[in-house]
C-alpha cells in the first residue's frame, strides 16, 4: 500500500473513531472568494464536500458583483475563506452582515504567510531588485501591530498565494478552521492538507528549476500582482504598465515607459488577460521586445484543487517562454 494510501486509511480511521455517524456527517457549508484559494480549499476538502466558489470567470476581486445564487451561497455558509479587505473589497460589507453567523478566515493572517508592502509606482527597478527584491522588508503574521503600516501607509501587496511557502501556509490554517467547524472529518481535513502541502513543497522545487535560467532578463508587467512570484524566484520585473489596473496609463506615461524599455533593455512585456492588450504594443512600439501574457488569478483555468497547481505552472511557462526566446 502506499504511503497516501496509508496516510487516507488512518484518517479514515481516525473519524470512524470520532463516532458512528462520524464518515457520514454532513460537510459544512464553505465559501471562498477566489479561483486559487477556492483550489486550496477544495484540496483540504476533497473527500468530504466541495467548497462554492464566488468569484468566476475574469471576474476582478477589486469591483465583483454578487449574482443572486452567489449571494445565497454566501448567506448559507458555514465558513468562509478569503485574501483580506484589500483585495476582496466586494466581500467587506457583505461579510459583515454574517459576522454571527459564519466563521470567516482571513487567510491574509494566517500565521506563516509572508506579507510585502506594495511597490510605489511603476517603475522600481532602483530599489526592488538587490539581491533579487531583497530591498523589501518582509513582514510575516508575527510582527507588532501597526510595524507594516511604516511601509506605502499600510497596504500590503495582497496577491500572496504567489509564493508556494504562502500557499502552504495557506492550507494550514484552513486545516484548522475546518477541524474545528467540523470535528467528525477533522482526521481527514488533516491528511488532505499534509498532502497538500507535500504537493506544494514539490511545485516550489520544480518552479525554482524551471525558472533558474530567467532570473536576469529584466520584464514588464501589466500591473504589479507578482511581487511574491518574482521573490520567490529571483525574477526580475522592472516595473508595471499602470498602477491601478482600473485605469488606463495617460500618454504622458507610456511615453516614459518606451524610454524605460529601451534604456533597461525589457526582454518581455506582459499583458493580463482581462485588460486592453494594445497598450503592450504601445509600450513596446520601437523595441525589440517582445509580448506575453500573465494572470494571477487564472482566470481561463477550471476551479478545483488542481487550479492552483495550473495557475502556477502556466506563469512560469509563460515566462520562460517570452523571456528565454533568442
Amino acid at each position: 500500500m502506499s504511503a497516501r494510501s496509508l496516510c487516507l486509511a488512518a484518517a479514515l480511521l481516525a473519524s470512524s473513531a470520532a463516532g458512528p455517524g462520524a464518515l457520514h456527517a454532513a460537510a459544512p457549508q464553505v465559501v471562498a472568494s477566489i479561483k486559487p484559494i477556492h483550489s486550496l480549499v477544495a484540496g483540504v476538502m476533497q473527500g468530504v464536500g466541495e467548497p462554492a466558489l464566488l468569484v468566476k470567470g475574469a471576474g476582478s476581486p477589486h469591483s465583483y458583483s454578487l449574482r443572486p445564487s452567489e449571494a445565497r451561497a454566501l448567506n448559507d455558509a458555514d465558513l468562509v475563506f478569503w485574501v483580506g479587505e484589500q483585495l476582496e473589497t466586494f466581500l467587506v460589507k457583505p461579510l459583515d452582515t454574517l459576522a454571527d453567523q459564519a466563521v470567516v478566515v482571513e487567510l491574509g493572517e494566517a500565521e506563516g504567510v509572508l506579507r510585502l508592502p506594495t511597490r510605489e509606482g511603476g517603475m522600481w527597478e532602483a530599489y526592488a531588485h538587490d539581491e533579487h527584491g531583497g530591498a523589501a522588508e518582509e513582514h510575516e503574521h508575527q510582527d507588532e501591530p501597526g510595524q507594516e503600516e511604516a511601509h506605502t501607509h499600510g497596504r500590503l501587496d495582497m496577491h500572496l498565494w504567489l509564493d508556494p511557502r504562502n500557499a502552504a501556509a495557506m492550507v494550514g490554517a484552513v486545516v484548522g478552521a475546518l477541524g474545528q467547524a467540523d470535528p467528525a472529518h477533522a482526521a481527514l481535513y488533516d491528511a488532505n492538507g499534509r498532502q497538500l502541502e507535500a504537493r506544494l513543497g514539490q511545485l516550489d522545487h520544480e518552479l525554482e528549476a524551471r525558472l533558474a535560467g530567467v532570473g536576469e532578463r529584466p520584464f514588464l508587467v501589466f500591473h504589479d500582482a507578482y511581487q511574491y512570484l518574482e521573490r520567490r524566484y529571483g525574477l526580475n520585473a522592472v516595473g508595471s504598465i499602470t498602477v491601478d489596473p482600473q485605469r488606463r496609463p495617460g500618454a504622458r506615461r507610456l511615453g516614459e515607459l518606451r524610454a524605460k524599455v529601451q534604456e533597461l533593455q525589457v526582454v518581455c512585456v506582459f499583458a493580463e488577460p482581462q485588460f486592453e492588450p494594445a497598450l503592450v504594443d504601445t509600450v513596446i512600439e520601437g523595441s525589440a521586445a517582445r509580448k506575453g501574457v500573465l494572470d494571477p488569478l487564472g482566470a481561463a483555468l477550471a476551479a478545483g484543487p488542481d487550479h492552483y497547481f495550473e495557475l502556477m505552472n502556466g506563469l512560469a511557462v509563460a515566462l520562460v517562454d517570452c523571456l528565454a526566446a533568442s
